[in-house]
């Protein structure tokens, strides 16, 4: 392992490194990419023209001056982002200072490390299979460390280190069915516990889900276990808004309470597969009957996660589609649903109080502002103008072309003027279904805002203004709302069956990849261990029977290991050199590892001139017996003969 690392090895340490780094490109700052390409291209040139590698100082004030670069840019050395930027540029700097097949060695341990940072961010399938051929090309370079001087070629190399990956199956797949779980995500740190993805805010202006609809990110995913509900009724409960300060509603702070509600309805039961968002909420159909793990219900019945959403979260739900609550709500609760800024939207507040004058009764009001959305010119659209100050005012009497978010506001708003309390609800509406998995995929895209109104002997009921204007937005989706010709992302589009065709297919693969390798949680491992025999199961348990299964797995493989080698050792040819070289070594004449039988009889006779006849008479039947095809019975008994008798 001091041998002087050779060209062809630093040529392919440094391609494993710049494979396993290529995918971090995209994360660090350009800076600190353009500064590991310069390093590694320096190493390179170094290796080909045979210069002195760089002096440690020179190498101390890169890492100096990287290690500050990296703290101004993410304000800390600690944590993913800034630890992983903090190993390329060590790495880069190690491979500058490589010089022996021992410093190569450790390259190739810190590139199997570099190799995990890449889950800390994505665990597709696509980054378990590149992942894989980075584990495979490292591995290869590391068999060829071993090979020393006598390289056997890039082929050699690549079929021994695949040999060895396959080799090693048996044992991942009885290490991740039984290694004992943890709850919570396994490729993931505290630090990241809060970073946000996109997806749906506790806070609706105009243009905030219509900017959603651009986004094909899938949203969650969900398995009905009996007939999948019309798509009219999908409406899938997020966050709640109460609160508007003249362009923006808001979620009030949340009050817990229990999921309560009359209903004679058949329960709906379905699985929820909810996608990192990094919000607490979870999403059901309209209404939840029931809480998921670890979740509470706010009194407007959103379904709130304990911790936030940061990995991949799978739950068990039932739903009923028809239902009554909230006809006995509080005054205080009724007013703060009442509630509209002052010196905002003036001719939005008279319209609604003019509506009040014409329809005494509250649901012939509200009917009436639906026909008006239904017949007064109304757009749905998914590029609206922009709106000013007065955005209500401009909306209804100016623009009338908007999104969801702008129907809901508008409606809210009037009929908050004309007395009858409004809330706005957001979440998602529909979803496509996907009929090689058989379940139904709801995107960003579907995001969705309708309203609450509170309607007397009734309680709350929803109404959703889109439907009056748009009724294939509610009956048959975005894509049949907006047309081919809109702005949807180019895969979430009906006008492309070839497209639609792959991307459902392979969300399908996604999804099996989600629910079995990554949604391989502490539940779902006590439920297979339940199935196979072993109740109640604990890590004690779990971790005695993955003993007990590796130890055998490595028992057969050893027995089976030895029996070739035996095979091999009952080569009567091979044990007469043995013995003839043992015999040599006995009086200090040591055959090395990578000496072959010509090279060794000529190192003897150097140094005992007195062995030359003999040695060069064995050592010549025996290339002959071996190498030269004359291993007939009599050839072979002779060598047998001359190994037995030599004595040195």
């Amino acid at each position: 392992m001091s041998a002087p690392l050779s060209l062809r090895n630093t040529l392919w340490l440094t391609a494993a490194l710049a494979m396993v780094s290529a995918p971090h490109a995209e994360r660090v700052p350009w800076w600190l990419t353009l500064l590991v390409a310069t390093l590694i291209g320096w190493r390179l040139y170094l290796a080909y023209m045979r210069y002195t590698l760089p002096h440690r100082a020179i190498l101390l004030l890169v890492v100096a001056g990287s290690s500050a670069g990296v703290y101004l840019h993410y304000g800390a050395i600690f944590g993913r982002d800034a630890g992983v930027a903090l190993l390329l540029v060590m790495l880069a700097l190690k491979l500058l200072e490589t010089r022996t097949a021992r410093d190569g060695m450790l390259l190739i341990f810190l590139s199997y490390f570099l190799v995990i940072t890449n889950f800390l961010y994505s665990q597709t399938i696509p980054t378990a299979l590149y992942m894989l051929a980075c584990v495979w090309v490292i591995t290869g370079g590391m068999i060829g460390i071993h090979y020393g001087p006598t390289p056997r070629g890039a082929g050699h190399q690549l079929r021994t280190a695949g040999m060895l990956l396959a080799q090693s199956v048996p044992f991942m797949l009885v290490m991740f069915v039984l290694f004992p779980r943890v709850q919570g995500p396994l490729w993931g740190m505290p630090a990241d516990a809060q970073r946000a993805t996109s997806g749906l805010s506790d806070t609706m202006s105009p243009g905030s889900l219509s900017a959603l609809t651009l986004s094909e990110a899938v949203a969650f995913r969900v398995a009905f276990k009996s007939r999948v509900p019309p798509a009219n009724r999908l409406y899938w409960r997020g966050p709640v808004l109460w609160d508007y300060d003249g362009r923006t509603w808001r979620a009030t702070r949340a009050v817990f309470s229990e999921v309560r509600y009359d209903t004679t309805a058949r329960p709906v039961e379905y699985t929820v597969t909810v996608e990192p968002h990094g919000k607490p909420w979870l999403f059901a159909l309209d209404l939840p009957g029931k809480l998921p793990p670890r979740a509470v219900a706010t009194a407007d019945f959103q379904l709130i996660s304990t911790t936030p959403v940061t990995s991949r979260v799978r739950y068990d739900m039932v739903s009923f589609l028809d239902f009554a609550y909230g006809s006995e709500d509080s005054p205080a609760t009724l007013r703060r649903a009442l509630q509209l800024p002052s010196n905002f939207n003036p001719r939005s507040v008279a319209y609604g109080r003019e509506l009040r004058a014409r329809y005494p009764k509250d649901r012939d009001l509200v009917q009436a502002l639906l026909r008006r959305f239904n017949q007064d010119g109304f757009v749905y659209t998914l590029s609206p103008p922009l709106l000013g100050e007065h955005s209500v005012d401009e909306f209804l009497f100016n623009t009338r072309t908007g999104f969801c978010e702008h129907y809901a506001s508008a409606f809210a708003v009037v009929l908050r003027a004309a007395g009858i309390p409004t809330r706005i609800v957001t979440g998602y509406m529909g979803g496509e279904m996907n009929p090689i998995g058989d379940y139904l995929i709801v995107r960003q895209a579907d995001a969705h805002a309708w309203t609450e109104v509170w309607l007397r002997d009734e309680g709350w009921v929803r109404v959703d203004p889109t439907a009056a204007v748009s009724p294939a937005r509610v009956e048959q989706g975005l894509n049949a709302a907006v047309g081919a010709s809109s702005a949807l992302p180019l895969f979430i589009r009906a006008d492309l069956p070839l497209l639609r065709e792959l991307r459902l297919t392979w969300d399908s693969l996604a999804n099996s990849w989600n629910q079995w390798v990554l949604g391989y949680t502490p539940e779902r491992q006590r439920a297979l261990m339940t199935r196979v025999g072993l109740d109640d199961a604990t890590w004690r348990t779990l971790a005695a029977l993955l003993l007990a299964i590796t130890g055998a797995f490595t028992l057969v493989l050893a027995v089976f290991m030895l029996r070739r080698l035996r095979v091999r050792v009952r080569d009567p040819v091979k044990l007469a050199y043995i013995a003839f070289c043992e015999k040599l070594r006995a009086r200090g004449l040591v055959r090395e590892a990578n000496e072959g039988p010509l090279a060794y009889a000529a190192k003897v006779t150097r140094e005992r001139p007195d062995l030359e006849g003999i040695v060069r008479r064995f050592i010549s039947l025996y290339v002959a017996v071996r190498y030269g095809g004359e291993a007939d019975a009599k050839n072979v008994q002779q060598l047998q003969t001359l190994a037995r008798e030599f004595k040195p």
